[in-house]
């Protein structure tokens, strides 16, 4: 999906404009994919733009950091105010939103020793990421013939620019098969994630959604999911699944910041019942919350004034 420019960039403290905010050639993190970022979103609300769990996104943006020995220049609250400032600046009532941080020019070699470390906030209009009928008509999975990151390989708690080659890779296999997803699954043959979101899979009435020791990146969106699933008196729990699970299961359903809530109707050509009414439900509810409507998940949503 192309980026529509927005007036400002927050780089290393300040608001830049958007055709300036340049790095050199040889930045570190370019060649060596040792960044990290985050995935965020700004929604219209009926009383402005408001950044969905804005806050636990940073905390996360800073664990990340910690997991690879990058010791960010800024705290959580500088980041926070840093996006709100981005997305006021940009005029959007609802926005997508890409912090990053990473290794920059001056140094070349595998230490990161001796780099300086710049960050930078961006956000732009962006759609849903599986399309907007992916909550209705559901989305086609294909499981890839890439395995998801190993802990002692790749970290894959850390959200990481480098990570992301394993998911282009399957998300490219993905969609020159005709699929519209992929689903990746661990060195120990166990259902992993996909390429940018959780999975959750419906088995004998119970939802399920693979831990981070099964090589699952530790979801905002997916854990905003359980509490509403709970809330809703659906039992869900963090568990491992097989492939064989994905095909025989009751319903199933992706999430993430890009992607929010997308059914799933398809796994490697086996049908899926779509959309569940687990998936409706909760779906519907998130669809809400995100802009403010719930007062139960008022917390989650801050607004930028």
């Amino acid at each position: 999906m192309p980026i529509t420019p927005t007036p400002k960039i927050w780089m290393n403290g300040e608001l830049v404009a958007w055709e300036d905010a340049k790095i050199h050639v040889l930045t570190h993190s370019l060649h060596y994919g040792t960044g990290v970022f985050e995935g965020i979103r700004a929604y219209e609300t009926a009383t402005g733009p408001a950044v969905f769990r804005l806050t636990d996104h940073m905390v996360r943006l800073q664990n990340s950091a910690k997991i690879i020995g990058m010791d960010l220049p800024y705290g959580v609250e500088d980041l926070v105010e840093a996006t709100k400032d981005v997305v006021r600046e940009s005029g959007l009532p609802s926005a997508y939103i890409r912090p990053i941080a990473y290794y920059g020019y001056g140094e070349m070699g595998l230490s990161t020793l001796p780099c300086s470390i710049d960050v930078a906030i961006a956000c732009w209009p962006w759609g849903a990421y599986l399309g907007d009928d992916a909550m209705t008509k559901g989305v086609r999975l294909k499981t890839s013939s890439w395995t998801r990151l190993d802990h002692n390989t790749m970290p894959p708690a850390a959200k990481t620019t480098g990570n992301y080659v394993n998911s282009t890779l399957a998300k490219v296999e993905a969609l020159k098969g005709g699929y519209d997803e992929a689903l990746l699954l661990n060195p120990q043959g166990m259902v992993s994630e996909c390429t940018g979101e959780n999975v959750f899979v419906a088995r004998h009435g119970k939802l399920l959604s693979p831990p981070l020791s099964a090589g699952a990146l530790e979801g905002i969106t997916q854990d905003s999911v359980m509490t509403i699933a709970r809330d809703l008196g659906i039992d869900v729990a963090l568990s491992e699944l097989a492939r064989s699970d994905v095909y025989i299961a009751e319903e199933m359903f992706l999430c993430g910041t890009a992607a929010e809530v997308s059914a799933v109707n398809s796994v490697d050509d086996r049908d899926i019942p779509c959309p569940g009414p687990m998936t409706t439900a909760i779906g519907e509810t998130y669809h809400r919350a995100i802009r403010g409507e719930v007062d139960r998940y008022k917390d989650w949503v801050e607004h930028v004034d």
